[in-house]
């Protein structure tokens, strides 16, 4: 048996398996979690967005005045950012394990590693304030919102390159009527 003769031999199971990963991802890939027609995810982000952005300003603001309603405020803008949060990551897991498209594309794992990563800092800062929440936010408090508002901002970009240049539950002309 020649050394080139093992080149010859019919592909491997694992070989044939893989084959799918080299065909090209279609563009626009329609969603299978929603609402009337309106993915479920998209319309759920806005909350956490907003509530963990907004922990970040009212932890300045406490640092800046001293007044304990920006601590309290703090404590519920986490909490708040932490649930609303579970209840989109639930979501958009879902939109992942369910569509084979959009588990083919990087950026979706990106974008689900970076938001796990953001779930995590986001319950580790409401957790932190729930005992005291003036003494949590210096220095800790500060650190996590502050990476909280980092994290919204990756997580963000990653979710964008999947809807606008992927076409991530984007209808098509044809499916709108």
């Amino acid at each position: 048996m020649c050394a080139g003769s093992a080149l010859r031999a019919p592909p491997s199971t694992v070989a044939r398996s893989m084959k799918h990963y080299a065909d090209p991802i279609p563009h626009g890939t329609t969603t299978s979690v929603h609402f009337f027609g309106h993915p479920a995810h998209a319309m759920l982000v806005p909350f956490p967005i907003a509530f963990l952005v907004s922990v970040f300003a009212s932890d300045l603001a406490w640092w800046t005045w001293s007044d304990p309603f920006w601590a309290r405020m703090s404590l519920w803008l986490a909490g708040g950012g932490a649930l609303s949060g579970i209840v989109a990551g639930a979501v958009g897991t879902a939109e992942l394990l369910a569509v084979r498209d959009i588990r083919r594309r990087a950026a979706a794992w990106s974008h689900f590693v970076v938001a796990v990563m953001l779930l995590s800092v986001g319950m580790a800062n409401w957790g932190l304030r729930l005992g005291d929440a003036e003494a949590a936010i210096v220095p800790m408090g500060l650190y996590l919102s502050g990476l909280g508002v980092l994290l919204v901002g990756v997580a963000g970009w990653l979710g964008g390159t999947l809807v606008f240049e992927h076409r991530v539950g984007v209808l098509n002309e044809d499916e709108e009527d």
